[in-house]
């Protein structure tokens, strides 16, 4: 499709919302809307199923995202244009941007902005490259790289994707691996690896969903049970390993491979600024604000859970506030690195005080699509949606219960690739899930998991997921190139994971359903690579 195509679809969709609008006005001019006929029912899903499918038509997600939230306010709205507008920005656009959590989110985005400009300025990141490229010889190895860091910061996702990225962008560029591809290894090891650390602010959030003192317990529990966050990782290594690639990302790789064309064509997220990198910067340059973010972060959250208030680690990291933490932490990063910076006289103060709008301005693509992104789940939330899954869930309930594990994985996946939220999807089966089964249920605790397997699958696969977002920021690279990438690697894991929470639910044996799961998928990988084999050749 062109672009001019592009232009005449998104400007069709444009005209075709507002002439429904407007031939309503007649029938609600001077009265109040009357109630959405649209409320808890499947339409409430309407308004994310088109942007998510205009942003994969058009590769525009800006518009995209804008035109699913004016949609949702036409339903709620009952297609009465001043009630739309006034629903779809008051309480769409403007509450989100005054949510105090959605604010901290975005404090936090705009300060690790700064200290990854601050950092290549110095020319930390360039010596960091120079320092992996003598160590990392391969492609195999660049890869290998990027997934064990992203595994070892598990504290949070918004945290795991942009510092991953920040640190092995030259080194994956040196070794020619795509941006798309390296947007993958991020997102794959942001939500996947923090839903099975007990230690993390996703650990807080499922656990704060269940009875005070058995939440911490009942995740750890559900970890040997949650498939597809196991699963992604094990696909990873063998992607990286054997070298193995299909679908979109195959053609992406090829030309990072073949032609060093590491963005395939497109251009990237934000600027590069190695260019102008300082040629004293080294390595210490960037390990330190970096092992800096990973301490006070970690600090902030504890310390937002009431730590220093007299509870203990775990119960402070269960009650922590995500937002809070990581924006005290990364405000007092940056306090200490531009100190820093100024004392080993690799910056001078001009140039650390031209880093904050330059760094504001490398997020505000993200910053915007999260925005969107979180307006447009105002609008879900405003037509039911969430009441609608539950009735399905509930009513799905009665006597399907040895496959209810697989269900609960489909309908999370569900709802979480349609909000684009993990942890409002959390919320929503988790409570429902419980109030089935008790807590000493084995089938009970497979359930909780597959609600959370399915919310990450979810998750990952959306195109207005934060977390989705977040990587292709973090790669600085072009969104709908990471989400069309990204799919088919998802969905042969989601469709792995099915089938293992089906044999779960008759064989809740985490001993017998792990092992199964590990080699059905490594079965399914070596089948992609012997059909692929002859393709290519």
């Amino acid at each position: 499709m062109t672009k001019r195509t592009r232009r005449w679809m998104l400007a069709a969709i444009a005209l075709i919302v507002i002439m429904a609008s407007v031939s309503m006005i007649a029938l609600a001019e001077g009265e109040e809307a009357p109630a959405s006929p649209f409320f808890k029912t499947f339409w409430s899903l309407l308004p994310p199923i088109i942007a998510i499918a205009l942003a994969l038509i058009t590769k525009e997600v800006y518009t995209s995202l804008f035109v699913g939230i004016i949609v949702g306010g036409l339903l709620y709205a009952n297609f009465n244009l001043e009630v739309t507008l006034t629903h779809a920005f008051n309480n769409g656009i403007v509450a989100s941007l005054s949510d105090p959590y959605n604010v901290g989110i975005i404090v936090f985005l705009v300060i690790l902005g700064v200290i990854v400009m601050m950092m290549n300025k110095a020319g930390g990141s360039a010596a960091f490259g120079r320092w992996a490229s003598s160590k990392i010889k391969s492609r195999t190895g660049a890869q290998l790289a990027t997934i064990a860091l992203g595994s070892l910061i598990f504290i949070d996702d918004y945290f795991n994707c942009l510092t991953v990225g920040s640190v092995m962008r030259p080194v994956t560029d040196k070794s020619r691996i795509s941006r798309a591809k390296l947007a993958y290894l991020i997102d794959a090891t942001a939500a996947p690896i923090c839903i099975i650390a007990p230690v993390s602010s996703w650990a807080a959030a499922v656990s704060s969903y269940v009875e005070e003192g058995n939440g911490l317990r009942l995740f750890i529990k559900a970890i040997p049970f949650n498939f597809y966050a196991i699963l992604t990782i094990i696909m990873m290594i063998f992607l990286a390993i054997t070298k193995l690639d299909y679908g979109p990302m195959s053609r992406h790789e090829k030309n990072a491979k073949e032609k060093g064309d590491i963005f395939s064509g497109m251009k990237a997220l934000a600027e590069e600024a190695n260019e102008n990198a300082n040629p004293k910067g080294k390595v210490i340059d960037l390990v330190l604000p970096i092992v800096l973010l990973i301490v006070c972060c970690v600090i902030g959250m504890i310390y937002s859970g009431g730590f220093f208030a007299g509870s203990d680690f775990i119960t402070a990291f269960s009650d922590s506030d995500a937002s809070v933490g990581l924006m005290l932490g990364s405000a007092v990063t940056l306090i200490i690195t531009f100190i820093y910076y100024l004392c080993r006289r690799v910056l001078s103060f001009k140039d650390l005080t031209g880093c904050i709008p330059e760094g504001f301005k490398s997020m505000v693509p993200a910053i915007l699509i999260l925005t969107f992104a979180w307006s447009l789940k105002a609008m879900t939330d405003s037509l039911g949606a969430k009441l609608f899954v539950e009735e399905l869930v509930r009513n799905s309930a009665g006597g399907l219960q040895k496959l209810l594990p697989a269900i609960i994985f489909l309908i999370a996946c569900g709802l979480s690739f349609a909000t684009g939220t993990s942890w409002g999807t959390f919320g929503i089966l988790i409570p429902i899930t419980l109030s089935v089964f008790p807590l000493t249920d084995p089938v009970g605790v497979v359930c909780v998991s597959a609600c959370m397997a399915g919310a990450v699958c979810g998750d990952h696969c959306s195109p207005i997921s934060d977390t989705t977002i977040m990587a292709s920021a973090g790669a600085q690279c072009d969104h709908v190139a990471h989400v069309s990438t990204q799919l088919p690697y998802a969905l042969t894991v989601a469709g792995v994971s099915f089938v293992a929470y089906l044999i779960a639910g008759f064989v809740p044996n985490a001993l017998i359903a792990l092992p199964v799961a590990i080699a059905l998928m490594i079965g399914t990988l070596l089948i992609v690579r012997l059909i692929k084999k002859p393709a290519n050749n």
